[in-house]
């Protein structure tokens, strides 16, 4: 997911970029909002805990509220101009990006914190159970210098692979595999989806996989990944991007919202700021749209029916 510091910089190529799902900034009129409640532009960043964020927040809003919700399938870091444009209001998963905190809600102010959301997120690079079992000390970092040879692959130029995931998700791994001297290839996989079957074959077929993922994420649930211990991360150790040599940092998944929604006296503003809940939370929602092939929407009718003493929380009953 994913979180998720992207290293790139803004650039404006980037301000015409087109989300996951076609969006792009510019080609939605400006929300409405108001006491009664109005319109709100949700961003809906693309791996299916987000979705899961979206799904109950957008229901308990559009049931219990009246409002409009209008969400917009856009990758992380295009979603953050929304702030600047009046067309994005709301982003229920941040992934760390101080460098984009900084832009737009210190220097530009056009966006304000809106609390965390109780998910504690967790990235790193993981091997199939079967693989931690049959070689023990792989999880050791040291080590996979020992084992690059097992990950070779068509795509990886004689080095071994490290799968990543969505372009656009938070990832340091160029920059871990050169200042670490690893003898590996970062190979984009594309999705989560493609990531999450990777691991599914990896472990069915005892193939070997070294691979970055996530947490939460239904999938453990399912396939008991292994985490590689990288060299543990110390405050700082990852401020100069192309310098990092550590593991990523423990994620206290927050929320971002426009000033304008803020200061819009909409129900929505306190909703949004209001909601929280578990890892668990999110992975039961997550699973029901991924696995069970609900829809968004009735997987977040399913689980506020069962949870109904949390949404009353958010909506202050």
């Amino acid at each position: 997911m994913k979180k998720l510091r992207y290293a790139g910089v803004l650039t404006a190529v980037a301000l015409a970029l087109t989300g996951c799902g076609g969006e792009k900034i510019g080609s939605q009129p400006q929300p409405s909002a108001g006491k009664e409640c109005g319109t709100f532009n949700l961003t809906v960043s693309p791996w299916v805990g987000y979705e899961a964020n979206a799904a109950v927040v957008a229901y308990v809003a559009t049931k219990d509220l009246g409002c409009k919700v209008v969400k917009k399938n856009l990758k992380e870091e295009i979603a953050w101009q929304g702030f600047s444009t009046g067309e994005v209001d709301v982003n229920l998963e941040n992934w760390g990006h101080e460098d984009l905190k900084k832009k737009y809600i210190t220097t530009d102010k056009v966006a304000v914190e809106a609390g965390s959301t109780g998910v504690k997120g967790v990235i790193g690079w993981y091997v199939p159970p079967w693989m931690a079992a049959k070689y023990p000390d792989i999880t050791d970092w040291k080590n996979l210098n020992k084992y690059a040879a097992l990950f070779k692959t068509s795509e990886s130029g004689g080095k071994g692979q490290l799968l990543d995931g969505d372009p656009s998700y938070v990832t340091n791994d160029e920059a871990l595999v050169k200042n670490l001297a690893l003898n590996y290839k970062v190979v984009q996989s594309g999705s989560e989806t493609a990531l999450i079957q990777a691991f599914r074959d990896a472990e069915k077929n005892k193939r070997p996989l070294l691979a970055y993922f996530y947490e939460p994420q239904w999938f453990f649930n399912e396939v008991k990944l292994v985490k590689i211990n990288l060299p543990a991360y110390k405050a700082g150790c990852d401020a100069v991007p192309a310098k990092i040599a550590c593991d990523y940092p423990p994620y206290d998944l927050d929320k971002i919202v426009s000033k304008k929604f803020a200061d819009s006296g909409s129900p929505a503003y306190d909703l949004v700021k209001n909601f929280q809940w578990t890892n668990e939370d999110q992975n039961a929602v997550a699973r029901m749209i991924a696995v069970d092939k609900l829809t968004p929407d009735q997987a977040a009718e399913k689980w506020v029916k069962d949870n109904q003493p949390k949404v009353n929380a958010w909506l202050g009953k």
